[in-house]
């Protein structure tokens, strides 16, 4: 099969299209002929070497999400079938032809959404159904046009919570689109002062952030007393900032940090049931929506690594094999 594969460390030229063995299926698993993978900001920093050698899944193959169809099914599995159209999570490997998959982290695709599509659903939403567990009624949400912070708004929304979310210019229209009640300009506005405005200066019941740096001390003031910062990802790189804890400790908030990756496989299962569970259904009804910014073939991973890199997109950005 083909698969993408990278020789060292380093920027999006390190990418390259490579013959490669199939997985071989074990009892559990199903194997699955990828029609399409998602693209994440973690893809990139392992490929920038941000995780040294260390690996959380069972692949060295970038790619933690994929829409396909099975081809091969584990002598331990009796609910799936060849043919079946799957999306699902998985530990490394979903840049490739074929794919070994946890029977537990696939589910099936609702019939009216493409391969495509389905590539964009699993890593966004069980993240933001994780991340919008600890919300109220009110919540902001950072990075709104993002795939991950996307898909908050529109669980938050789906959820009866009233969203506000910050944006570029460029896309704020598509915010408020799906589901944001006010949308930010996280460059020509000041979302403290904001969110202040926004809740008569009471704060949101939770803050779903992923740049981190400077914005937490800016996010703890922006909770109500008793709120909540979510903390998702930090594409700041800032990894010590100032933490106000007499604003922590007087308001009595609390600071929570998720992340799917470095997760185990047993939590990683729980996560993907949860979702299935709860918010599956409103794809078929047209509840929640797949977003997708842009797709690439295979053989230009190196583009779709640029595309996430540069940002300011709506949506998720896919590769797709055929």
């Amino acid at each position: 099969m083909k698969g993408v594969v990278y020789d060292g460390f380093g920027p999006a030229e390190v990418l390259r299209l490579a013959e490669l063995p199939r997985p071989e299926v074990r009892p559990q698993d199903l194997l699955v002929r990828v029609k399409a993978a998602g693209v994440n900001r973690a893809d990139i920093l392992q490929r920038n070497g941000a995780y040294g050698n260390q690996s959380f899944g069972e692949s060295a193959l970038l790619g933690l999400e994929l829409a396909g169809e099975v081809v091969g099914v584990g002598s331990e599995v009796d609910e799936a079938s060849i043919g079946q159209r799957v999306m699902a999570i998985v530990g490394g490997g979903a840049y490739a032809e074929f794919a070994r998959v946890d029977r537990r982290m696939a589910i099936s695709i609702p019939g009216n959404v493409s391969f495509v599509e389905g590539a964009a659903i699993m890593e966004s939403f069980v993240t933001a159904v994780e991340a919008v567990s600890h919300v109220g009624q009110t919540v902001l949400v950072h990075g709104g046009a993002g795939g991950v912070g996307s898909a908050c708004v529109q669980v938050a929304h789906a959820l009866d919570a009233t969203v506000y979310a910050t944006a570029s210019a460029s896309r704020l229209a598509d915010v408020g689109s799906i589901g944001a009640a006010a949308v930010i300009d996280y460059r020509a506005d000041d979302f403290e002062s904001v969110v202040a405005r926004l809740t008569d200066r009471r704060g949101a019941d939770a803050v779903i952030d992923f740049v981190g740096g400077d914005y937490l001390p800016r996010n703890l003031r922006s909770l109500r007393p008793g709120g909540t910062l979510v903390q998702v990802g930090i594409l700041s790189g800032q990894h010590a900032p100032s933490i106000p804890l007499n604003l922590l400790l007087h308001n009595h908030l609390r600071l929570v940090g998720t992340v799917m990756k470095s997760r185990g496989v047993d939590e990683k299962r729980a996560m993907v049931r949860r979702f299935s569970e709860g918010f599956l259904p409103l794809f078929e009804s047209g509840g929640l929506k797949p977003l997708v910014d842009q797709v690439f073939p295979l053989v230009r991973a190196a583009d779709a690594h640029r595309s996430v890199e540069r940002g300011g997109g709506f949506g998720k950005v896919i590769l797709a094999m055929d």
